[in-house]
This record gives C-alpha cells, sequence and structure tokens, in this order.
C-alpha cells in the first residue's frame, strides 16, 4: 500500500550535497587571477539558465544579461570605474586608505567575458504579486540571479568578480542602458589560475569573518539565550571552526 505520508522530495545523494555545500564555501570574489582563455559559449549557456532560473517574486525575472566581449566596451567600463574609484578612496580614514589603495578591486580589462545583470523594474506593470508592500523584492530577484550564477560558475571551474564602484549612470551611459533599468552587478567572468582559500579582502587584514552565533536569534530580535538551541549554537560553532580549517567539503 502507498504510503501518503512518506516524503516525495528526497534529498540529494551525499555526493550531490557535497557538490553544492562545496560550491558554496569555495566561491570567491576573483579580481586578480584571470587567464585570458575564452569561456566555451555551451559553459556560458550552462551558467546564464542557472542565472535565469533564481527564484523571483511575482515570476517577474525581471533581470536581463548584458553581456561584453568587446576591448572597446570594457576601455568604456573601465574608465568608469577609475574615476568612482578615486573618489572611493577619499572616503576611508588615513589607516584604511593605504590597505584600499593596494587592494585589485575589480578585473574588467583581464577577464574575457565581462557581464552587467539588471533589473527592470517594469515589466511585469506596476502591481507584481510579492511586492505589493515590499517594492525593493523585484531588486532582491535579481540578486538571486547573480548568486545562481556565481555557484554555477564556480561548479564550472570560472572565477567571477563583481564590480560595484561605479555611479549608475555613468555606468548606464558606458552600457547603453535606458535609466529606467537598474544595473544590479557588473561582473567580471573567466578561468583563473587559482581560488584563493580565503576571500582576499579576509586574507588582506580589511575585516575578518563574523562568528555565525553573534549573528543567529530567537523568536526576537537581538534574543540570543535559549537553552533549547544550544545543540544548535554548538553545531554552527564547529561548523565554523571546521571551515575555516578547511575541513568541511575540502577542496
Amino acid at each position: 500500500m502507498e504510503n501518503h505520508n512518506a516524503p516525495s522530495a528526497h534529498p540529494f545523494s551525499d555526493a550531490d550535497r557535497a557538490a553544492v555545500y562545496q560550491a558554496i564555501f569555495n566561491r570567491r570574489d576573483v579580481r586578480g587571477q584571470f587567464l585570458p582563455t575564452p569561456v566555451p559559449d555551451e559553459v556560458l549557456s550552462r551558467v546564464l539558465m542557472a542565472a535565469h532560473h533564481a527564484p523571483s517574486v511575482g515570476f517577474m525575472q525581471p533581470w536581463n544579461f548584458l553581456l561584453v566581449r568587446s576591448d572597446e566596451v570594457k576601455q568604456r567600463v573601465h574608465g568608469v570605474f577609475s574615476a568612482a574609484n578615486r573618489e572611493a578612496a577619499q572616503m576611508f580614514p588615513d589607516e584604511k586608505r593605504e590597505i584600499y589603495s593596494s587592494l585589485k578591486l575589480q578585473g574588467i580589462l583581464e577577464a574575457p567575458l565581462n557581464l552587467c545583470i539588471t533589473c527592470d523594474r517594469t515589466r511585469s506593470g506596476p502591481v507584481v504579486i510579492g511586492r505589493t508592500h515590499m517594492p525593493t523584492m523585484d531588486l532582491y530577484s535579481s540578486v538571486c540571479a547573480v548568486q545562481n550564477l556565481w555557484l554555477a560558475a564556480r561548479a564550472e571551474g570560472l572565477g567571477v568578480g563583481w564590480v560595484s564602484i561605479f555611479h549608475e549612470k555613468a555606468l548606464q551611459d558606458a552600457l547603453g542602458i535606458p535609466h529606467h533599468i537598474v544595473p544590479v552587478a557588473y561582473l567580471c567572468i573567466g578561468y583563473v589560475s587559482h581560488f584563493k582559500d580565503k576571500p582576499e579582502l579576509e586574507q588582506a587584514g580589511w575585516l575578518p569573518r563574523l562568528p555565525i552565533n553573534d549573528l543567529v536569534y530567537f523568536e526576537q530580535w537581538g534574543a540570543t539565550d535559549s537553552a533549547q538551541n544550544d545543540p544548535l549554537t554548538a553545531a554552527l560553532g564547529a561548523m565554523q571552526a571546521a571551515i575555516q580549517h578547511q575541513q568541511v567539503f575540502p577542496k
């Protein structure tokens, strides 16, 4: 007799589940390790399709994918970045400014492929399921597309670097994007010589990774003391320590 109480959505196999977490924990924001090797169209089609299958509020799918391969357009975008980056350096205090100026924050010219993921906030009309009271949900949906692409790219051995130091209107003009379309992410994509063991900003001493147990609350904002959640707290702490020592889903 059929058991109607049995779960119909089975978990992945151990190997498949480990691969998902490996992509998450080993994903990196790549700036300086790009190789000139072209990205094959069949690989690019897979990561773009992964991005297109991201969740979106009201199933509005607000994204577009603007591919940039030409040196001329890359140079134009790089100029927009350089102008904003000079301004950004002056915003940090002296002790941070020196570190900031030493960081490589983009790979626009080195990466064989650049990609701008956008959000068309008008795509499904003025009233969208799930966006009636939180209008920014369409922007968050496009960010989900970025994350899908990033994880798929890591699984394919592709590095991805997110460049966000732009004046929005200047980037729109450089790429011919209508001003009602929001450029959510400008990504540099390509094969790389290596992936760093830790995020580059963490290695450079810019900021440490925050302890996850400082970020988890129970039932109410700021509530961290809950005896019934002690096992979860212990498990999270143990897992963070294992990841720091590269003992969970190693490369």
